[in-house]
């Protein structure tokens, strides 16, 4: 029984290294492997995945490593998740909650949203993605039809949309068919001064921010 949760350990920091250094391949090779001797999917994920993309962000926050990077490593969680999903669903993993995420309209740019996006999932949120160029309307309606969420994460990238963002922070806080639910704001010309004024719940500056607010206030 050691000998065998010694060669659990073993292959669970491999899929951790091989998602960290963003070699996708060789992540899914080692999660195959490791569904095929029986670790739990939970398992991997908890013990594997999400480390993986917390270090990748701290390195990034630490020492400055380049967003190509972390993509990478990015890439290769996503498909390392895409193999774990239907056995995630088959054990009844629960979701902690569920987040709308999306870029206001307007703007055009998701390579920050579909980062942030990831580590949402790799926190166990489920992420209702509505892409870019998203109207108030369409975020009200997605809060609407899904009753679980629990967090809106709106980006933007440009300044001329950020009128956009806050329209989109007042709607959902003064639509009364709307339970309270928190509200996060991010991306390059966003500031906490700005998050304040239109009365965001949070600001981040990065992925990793993100996900660990969500994860210490969203229930």
């Amino acid at each position: 029984m050691k000998g065998k949760e010694t060669a659990s350990v073993s292959i669970l920091k491999n899929i951790q290294e091989a998602v960290q250094d963003g070699r996708p391949k060789d992540a899914e090779r080692q999660i195959g492997q490791a569904l095929e001797e029986g670790l739990p999917a939970k398992r991997i994920l908890e013990e594997a995945l999400i480390p993986a993309m917390r270090e990748a962000g701290e390195q990034y926050r630490a020492n400055g490593s380049g967003i190509p990077q972390v993509l990478a490593a990015a890439r290769s969680m996503r498909k390392g998740l895409q193999l774990l999903e239907p056995y995630l669903e088959k054990d009844g993993a629960q979701h902690r909650a569920a987040i709308v995420l999306g870029t206001v309209e307007g703007d055009l740019h998701d390579v920050g949203k579909n980062l942030v996006a990831i580590m949402f999932r790799s926190a166990g949120f489920r992420v209702i993605d509505l892409g870019v160029d998203v109207s108030e309307k369409q975020f009200l309606k997605a809060v609407r039809e899904n009753p679980d969420v629990k967090l809106v994460c709106i980006s933007s990238l440009l300044t001329t949309s950020m009128p956009g963002m806050r329209q989109v922070v007042k709607s959902l806080r003064t639509a009364k068919d709307i339970p309270p639910l928190k509200i996060m704001v991010g991306g390059g010309p966003v500031t906490q001064e700005f998050a304040d004024e239109i009365g965001a719940d949070a600001y981040t500056e990065t992925a990793v921010d993100a996900a660990e607010w969500a994860r210490s206030f969203v229930l």
